[in-house]
């Protein structure tokens, strides 16, 4: 449903649906027992300001019933952020699409604490593009390629493409050489297949009984010595897009992906260490573009801090 309210800061306005029935006699009513414990004065004033506003864009006002919207849309107030210590470099730009490398910690869609502190809204400030939309996401941990479209017109073009797995992703990874003690050799390349879930209420994505819905195929491209170990690069090629598909994958042959504090085992919850980055790269995609008809390739200019030669 398109929101009546453009793009602000880079953040898209708010919906929220109002309920049917219940106690509430005015919408205020309602906003009140959602959030009048948090800033009740605040809601006030945008009722009086005209900042809250039904479909078509019709301002609501304290005494508006409850009954007379279903939908309702209005900017939050978003908190102070500090900025984090990365940078998100553009490799590709024309009048459909972007194509960026994104950093490590940076989520690629505003949610929870970061909001300013996402790429999406970064870029849209950047570059005055109230209506950039990614085409896909990497986790917050994640780093490498992002494709985002910048024309409404053409989106939907580029979004059946996803839809239809005729997007083709290679990441790359670090991990040990070998796996885990309790896990038995791999011989490479490989693919894992298994079926996951991952609840909203839950962090991590889980392994569970019936028909697959998650694959990857991976394969060692060279081993190195790390100190008293050996470690390893590894090209990994999903053909679905599970969350957390790639480690959990990874973790399940015992070569947990160096630096997760997810998996194979979740870690306490501690300050982003800047230092040592999640080694996974979204490396490279390609495509046959739906407005050229070309094929075309867009690879990733990062390297993961951890690999060798």
């Amino acid at each position: 449903m398109q929101s009546p309210l453009p793009v602000r800061d880079g953040v898209n306005a708010t919906r929220l649906r109002l309920p049917d029935e219940g106690p509430w006699t005015t919408a205020m009513d309602y906003m009140m027992h959602r959030w009048g414990h948090i800033d009740p004065q605040g809601i006030e004033d945008r009722f009086d300001a005209g900042e809250i506003v039904g479909e078509g864009g019709v301002p609501l006002n304290r005494s508006t019933k409850l009954e007379d919207h279903t939908f309702i849309w209005y900017y939050r107030t978003l908190p102070p952020e500090t900025r984090l210590p990365v940078e998100i470099n553009i490799l590709h730009q024309d009048e459909h699409i972007l194509v960026v490398d994104k950093p490590h910690f940076l989520p690629t869609t505003p949610g929870g604490t970061y909001i300013q502190e996402s790429t999406l809204v970064r870029l849209r400030n950047l570059l005055n593009l109230p209506d950039l939309i990614p085409m896909h996401r990497l986790d917050r941990m994640t780093a490498g390629l992002l494709l985002l479209s910048t024309n409404p017109e053409t989106r939907g073009k580029y979004q059946v493409l996803f839809e239809k797995r005729q997007v083709q992703k290679e990441y790359e990874c670090v991990s040990a050489a070998t796996p885990a003690a309790g896990y038995p050799a791999v011989g490479f390349p490989v693919v894992v297949r298994n079926r996951m879930t991952k609840s909203r209420s839950y962090l991590l994505a889980e392994v569970i009984d019936g028909e697959p819905n998650a694959e990857t195929r991976i394969e060692q491209t060279k081993t190195f010595d790390a100190g008293t170990h050996q470690r390893a690069l590894y090209r990994l090629e999903p053909h679905t897009g599970k969350t957390h598909q790639l480690r959990v994958h990874m973790a399940s042959l015992g070569l947990g992906i160096v630096n997760d504090a997810f998996y194979p085992d979740l870690l306490d919850k501690a300050p982003d260490d800047y230092s040592k980055p999640l080694q996974l790269l979204a490396r490279g995609i390609t495509f046959v573009d739906p407005i050229s008809k070309q094929r075309v390739e867009y690879r990733s200019k990062l390297e993961l801090s951890e690999a060798r030669g």
